[in-house]
């Protein structure tokens, strides 16, 4: 089994910066893709950023392009999220995600999620 561990979340005022980071450990897998997706109360589950693991090739949705940068550790297991310039509707729970080689576009294994939340 893969397990994937989120850490860095917490308060933040607008326009400060959060760090998250996701390790993942367990089974060895290949990995071609990871991803970092977020919910908030009462909407459902969007994508943020994902970026493929041999290229580092970078998915951003339009509300964080120019925000947030998602990188990745190869050595480490380990894919990350820059948050800058936060806004209270960045508020949410943000898990990580793992979609294994050939499994086609399925995350197969997903971190518990970490708190972020953003005061004005």
């Amino acid at each position: 089994q893969v397990q994937l561990v989120e850490s860095g979340g917490g308060l933040a005022q607008a326009g400060a910066s959060l760090r998250l980071s996701c390790a993942a450990s367990g089974r060895t897998v290949n990995i071609y893709r990871m991803g970092w997706f977020r919910q908030a109360p009462g909407k459902e589950r969007e994508v943020v950023a994902t970026i493929l693991w041999s290229s580092s090739r970078t998915y951003y949705i339009d509300s964080v392009r120019g925000r947030f940068t998602i990188s990745r550790d190869n050595a480490k297991n380990t894919v990350f999220l820059q948050m800058n310039n936060l806004k209270p509707e960045d508020t949410a729970v943000y898990s990580c995600a793992l979609n294994p080689m050939g499994r086609g576009m399925n995350y197969d294994y997903w971190g518990q999620g970490t708190q972020v939340t953003v005061s004005s």
